[in-house]
């Protein structure tokens, strides 16, 4: 027991430890609002492209591809979104929080605290698996994201709006980078080996700084008590974890796939939520609160899943 507590916190503890010196960071002005921002930008449109991109290249995709946790996360996260947003969303007396917790909800910080905690729990070998998911549920979540901000708002946008969400998600540096490097492992094509090099560089700048960007980047003063916050926190911390990890195991997932699954599935409400709720004309204000709570949170909730997770031999 004593040494399944001790992966668990082996997994996560150094992970919100560099979120809470990101955090202190900013508090004692080490790294400014400014820095964070930057910081964040850098890493969503280069360093982790390029450790996406130089991973993938270096893969080949004509065996092992995780074909059944892709097509049962999908499945189950849209499963979800339906019982979220047709059912629970229209209780909510004000109709600007309704899309916000929708998506605060189900939408993971995948691309950094995921697959961080997939890469400390697993380490390089689940790059790939962590990769193609990655992919595939970005692309997912930002399609539901505009349907359920769209469909909860008093004044609906229009069709220059969507249009221009749409572009945004076909331009996502993540989705592209990825993309790139499935179809340059396909095609066989050599990459010069001073190019992997120069993008290995950048890669392993990806996880410290992006860690304490996100550190720097959570807003205590953003709390408030609210009906739609806690049950927000509750679906994204206890209830999608919970339910689609449950489902991943009766379908015989096991071991990496499980693990990636859950870690995904765990990670606390991306903070892309905020932006898009802005845009959106939602909710900002229950949107930043959702993604303060459910990253402090997670702190607890994870630990306690890998936990469980190990002790039942599933992982």
């Amino acid at each position: 027991m004593l040494a399944d507590i001790y992966y668990s916190l082996l997994i996560t503890a150094p992970i919100f430890c560099i979120l809470g010196l990101g955090l202190w960071f900013k508090r004692i002005g080490l790294v400014t609002e400014e820095f964070a921002k930057v910081g964040s930008d850098l890493v969503f449109k280069v360093t982790l492209p390029c450790l996406l991109f130089v991973k993938l290249v270096q893969t080949d995709f004509r065996h092992g591809l995780p074909i059944t946790l892709i097509v049962y996360a999908l499945s189950a996260t849209v499963l979800l979104f339906v019982v979220f947003d047709r059912c629970i969303a229209p209780r909510l007396q004000e109709p600007r929080d309704r899309g916000v917790f929708v998506q605060g909800a189900y939408r993971s910080n995948m691309g950094i605290i995921g697959l961080a905690f997939c890469l400390s729990a697993f380490g390089e070998s689940v790059v790939t698996t962590a990769s193609i998911y990655l992919a595939v549920m970005t692309t997912l979540f930002n399609i539901l994201a505009v349907i359920t901000l769209t469909r909860h708002q008093d004044q609906p946008v229009g069709p220059a709006g969507l249009g221009l969400m749409v572009q945004g998600i076909l331009k996502n540096p993540l989705i592209l980078a990825i993309g790139a490097g499935v179809i340059i492992s396909l095609s066989g094509v050599h990459v010069p080996e001073i190019l992997l090099v120069t993008g290995g560089y950048f890669a392993q700048m990806t996880l410290p700084l992006a860690l304490i960007c996100a550190g720097a980047s959570i807003r205590l003063r953003e709390f408030q008590t609210s009906q739609p916050l806690y049950w927000a926190v509750l679906g994204k911390l206890l209830l999608v974890p919970l339910l689609i990890t449950l489902g991943g195991i009766a379908i015989g997932l096991r071991g990496e796939a499980l693990g990636v699954l859950y870690l995904m599935c765990a990670a606390p409400t991306a903070a892309a939520s905020y932006p898009m709720a802005q845009a959106m004309k939602a909710n900002h204000h229950l949107a930043a609160a959702i993604i303060a709570a459910t990253s402090l949170g997670s702190m607890v909730s994870t630990t306690l899943g890998i936990f469980l997770l190990r002790s039942f031999g599933l992982i």
